[in-house]
């Protein structure tokens, strides 16, 4: 059994305490948490399960380190806080362990990521013999290996589109969905999603991702955007109300260009209410949805319609970015130490978890 630590028991760090405790290779060895409130508690409680665990909460991160875990699942966000996230996962990665963890985009594509990203993660993984593979969702498996695998079904291939259509109400994430993304915010101020390379940088490594498999060059990466404004105050359930005429939905590409055309296509329309731009593209439900399109002969479209915790869909989504990073600690732990990106480390079928019973 792998000795794996939980750091972080947000949105994702819940989906990663059950993931650990259902994979057969693992066992859960410490949780990390910021908040005074939750030291001392059970991970089984604060993962939302029926039943205690036996581990107990700690903010004590040195010492849990000083244990020399052999992996620890990274799920603190690093949306507004980079520098420290970095900081974090680096102190892990010296430390001798497997990191996994969604929350440095620029180190998804790390052949890719500023110096002053990958060098601390490279002095890291020289220093203590750790490793480190960064991915989720989106960014992530619904714009690497999801598109990658159908883009193989085809015959010829005109242009990969990746969607991701969220009605974000259902994200419990108010500071990153009202400042980060900007819904309910006046139309005059720009979200920091939307500031000009913003975009690229969450999203660009995806892109070359894409581009490096499928063996082509990018001419250059583009970014496009486009904001609606509610047309109607309306009060969500997760996030309160959100008034007339600020902003309600968003809808912006990030686009590899191949000899002069878009053909590597990232795109979201984002809402926070169905009744905002209606004449976007929605989901099958109104909730949300990933999909991706293949633009060729044969024309493929796969929608892929996630939930947890209580049929949430962005609960859903954080879930399947955890069982692709848990899956993949087992793996890491063979491996030599380093840097891993999602061409590197294979999603792999759910071996030993078949009939188990759900935590």
């Amino acid at each position: 059994m792998i000795p794996t630590v939980v750091w972080g028991t947000g949105n994702v760090g819940r989906a990663a305490i059950r993931a650990v405790e259902a994979h057969p290779a693992l066992v859960l060895t410490a949780v990390i948490v910021h908040n005074p409130g939750k030291v001392g508690r059970d991970a089984g409680e604060l993962a939302g399960l029926d039943r205690r665990l036996g581990v107990a909460a700690t903010d004590d991160a040195t010492a849990v380190l000083a244990a020399r875990p052999a992996a620890v699942v990274y799920a603190a966000s690093g949306d507004v806080r980079p520098d420290d996230a970095l900081t974090d996962i680096t102190r892990a990665i010296a430390a001798g362990a497997v990191v996994v963890s969604p929350a440095l985009y620029p180190l998804y594509d790390h052949r890719g990521a500023p110096p002053e990203f990958r060098d601390p993660v490279l002095a890291a993984v020289a220093e203590g013999g750790g490793s480190l593979f960064a991915s989720g969702v989106d960014p992530g498996w619904g714009n690497d290996v999801l598109p990658l695998l159908l883009s193989g079904l085809g015959s010829t291939v005109d242009v990969i589109r990746c969607q991701e259509i969220f009605d974000y109400s259902t994200y419990d994430q108010p500071d990153s969905v009202r400042h980060l993304v900007g819904m309910g915010q006046p139309m005059d101020q720009e979200p920091m999603m939307l500031m000009p390379s913003v975009p690229t940088m969450v999203w660009g490594g995806q892109i070359r991702m894409m581009a490096r498999a499928l063996g082509v060059e990018l001419d250059e990466i583009r970014e496009t955007s486009e904001r609606r404004a509610l047309d109607a105050t309306v009060t969500t359930r997760t996030m309160g109300e959100f008034e007339a005429g600020t902003q309600g939905a968003i809808r912006f590409e990030v686009q590899g260009i191949v000899e002069g055309e878009p053909r590597i296509v990232i795109e979201h329309v984002t809402r926070i209410h169905p009744s905002c731009a209606p004449d976007w593209p929605t989901p099958p439900d109104g909730s949300g949805a990933h999909r991706v399109v293949i633009e060729g002969r044969p024309r493929i479209e796969v929608t892929v319609e996630c939930t947890d915790e209580d049929d949430n869909r962005s609960a859903g989504g954080n879930a399947t970015a955890v069982g692709r990073l848990v899956g993949a600690i087992d793996w890491l732990v063979e491996a030599e130490p380093g840097l891993y990106d999602a061409l590197d480390v294979p999603l792999r079928p759910a071996v030993g978890k078949l009939g188990r019973k759900q935590p």
